[in-house]
């Protein structure tokens, strides 16, 4: 894929901007709330697309207590449901800046045999293996039971269903051009597929294997998907339209349009167990949109660092951090206050976020 602290709170009723809470603690500061002594039963995972590997953050202290090596630029991350084990997409296309004219890109040296899906387990902290994904992998998702991937290809523009036990490659499901992000619905029947290049949504029935489905996204350059728990709402982050689209899944129609702020380039998305809010990582605009899902407007933006792309929640939802990719280092942020209170450094050019739970 070539991807071309202050707040600052909306006050929709009246127009105008709410002044600055002030700079955020130092990298390194343990000082905030939200360090603690006792271990917590979470873990971040934020992969580094140009260091190779992966750093696992302790939630409570803020502290990177493992950096493990996986590959050659890792950049989507997922956790198993038990929290046993961390999937990591690597590839072996070059990395093109998005100033790099598409002719200058084509030059490069490709190295298709370093493509796949890491295998980290958590216990030992080691890369244990390599699964098949599938050309050019970035984003996948896994399956409710932690059985089966799901892995978009970019320059084959397929879906990879991977069996995980078996290290095979099931089944290579056609989709849109350009797929991108891959989000399985919380029932578990679907998975949808946005399409960079034709800016719609591919759902995908897990039983048959098929797309059964292309969702018009109302924007360009669809990037990820996310659903409310109960199922009922999907957002699309449209990165070149600064909108986030909002479907009915059960229609499988759109529903509505939020328009983000001028300068926003909306990316990951991730959505709290309570299904409240909408949060947006804005990557080149350099914030977090929040949105009411009640309501599916703006309520609030967050400046959190350079560049942020990988977007994850702690369990209880009180925490959000960003990857925040030419800052190396991810910037954490309090729900409530929608204060950054803390930055931790990390690798080399930080892609990915996962939550996951300490096993």
């Amino acid at each position: 894929m070539r991807p071309a602290s202050r707040i600052l709170l909306l006050a929709l009723a009246a127009g105008c901007t709410k002044g600055d809470k002030g700079a955020a603690p130092p990298a390194g500061d343990s000082s905030s709330a939200h360090a603690a002594d006792a271990a917590s039963p979470a873990l971040l995972y934020v992969t580094n697309e140009d260091s190779r590997n992966l750093s696992v953050i302790d939630q409570t202290s803020n502290l990177v207590i493992a950096t493990i090596e996986v590959g050659t630029r890792p950049r989507g991350v997922k956790v198993s449901p038990d929290g046993r084990t961390v999937y990591v997409a690597l590839t072996g296309s070059p990395k093109c800046p998005p100033t790099m004219p598409d002719a200058e890109c084509a030059k490069k040296q490709v190295n298709r045999s370093l493509d796949g899906v890491a295998v980290v387990d958590v216990a030992s902290r080691k890369t244990v293996k390599v699964l098949p994904a599938g050309l050019d992998p970035e984003t996948f998702d896994v399956s409710s039971d932690g059985s089966t991937l799901f892995v978009s290809n970019e320059d084959a523009d397929s879906l990879s269903v991977v069996d995980i036990a078996s290290g095979r490659v099931k089944s290579n499901v056609k989709v849109g051009r350009e797929p991108e992000g891959v989000t399985v619905a919380p029932d578990g029947r679907t998975v949808w597929v946005t399409s960079e290049g034709d800016h719609n949504v591919s759902v995908i029935d897990v039983a048959t294997g098929k797309a059964v489905a292309q969702i018009d996204v109302g924007g360009k350059r669809p990037r990820s998907v996310g659903f409310l728990p109960d199922g009922s709402k999907a957002y699309v982050t449209n990165e070149q339209s600064a909108s986030v689209a909002v479907i009915d899944p059960a229609t499988r129609t759109l529903r509505n349009v939020i328009t983000l702020p001028a300068g926003t380039f909306p990316m990951g998305i991730a959505i709290p167990r309570d299904g409240r809010r909408i949060y947006i990582s804005n990557g080149r605009g350099g914030t977090v949109s929040v949105i009411d899902a009640s309501r599916d407007s703006v309520i609030a933006t967050v400046q959190v660092g350079r560049r942020p792309w990988g977007i994850a929640l702690s369990p209880d939802g009180k925490w959000l951090f960003t990857a925040n990719g030419p800052g190396n280092d991810v910037s954490v942020v309090d729900t409530q206050g929608l204060d950054v209170v803390h930055r931790i450094p990390v690798g080399v050019s930080p892609w990915g976020a996962a939550s996951g739970p300490r096993p």
